[in-house]
């Protein structure tokens, strides 16, 4: 079953809890009590995730620093690329930023696009990739 989200409420709410947690710990070990990164600063190239191949570019937002209970992670999914099948062990949200994908889940094909959100339970099986020849932009946030 497919949820849709009301877009700005749903990446408010994304934003707000991710940094609710990662502001409180960050406060407990940086004198700033906030940390700061830029997109530009920490992209990187690199192959789909869970053996999913091809080239694209990750965003780990937030990953130099210990302590932090959540994961906060954009990746932009080439052509060719994807985030291969694999098991959840934990609650992972998966927002569509911007294309369209074919999302696999419980070994069914969902057609995917921008604005979507997609909560994965534990137990659930997935992957993603572009559909088409554009890059798919994910955001992803987990606990780590």
């Amino acid at each position: 079953m497919k949820i849709k989200f009301h877009l700005p409420t749903f990446i408010i709410t994304v934003l707000a809890f991710s940094l609710f947690f990662l502001a409180g710990f960050a406060f407990k070990q940086q004198d700033t009590g906030y940390i700061l990164n830029h997109e530009k600063d920490i992209a990187i190239d690199d192959a789909g995730p869970h053996d999913g191949g091809g080239k694209t570019t990750a965003f780990p937002f937030f990953s130099k620093f210990k302590g932090g209970k959540m994961a906060f992670r954009k990746r932009i999914l080439h052509p060719g690329s994807s985030i291969g099948y694999h098991l959840q062990e934990q609650q992972e949200i998966y927002y569509i930023l911007s294309g369209k994908g074919d999302l696999q889940m419980n070994g069914k094909t969902i057609p995917v696009i921008t604005g979507d959100a997609i909560l994965t339970l534990p137990g659930s099986s997935h992957g993603l990739k572009p559909a088409g020849n554009e890059d798919l932009s994910v955001l992803i946030t987990y606990q780590n």
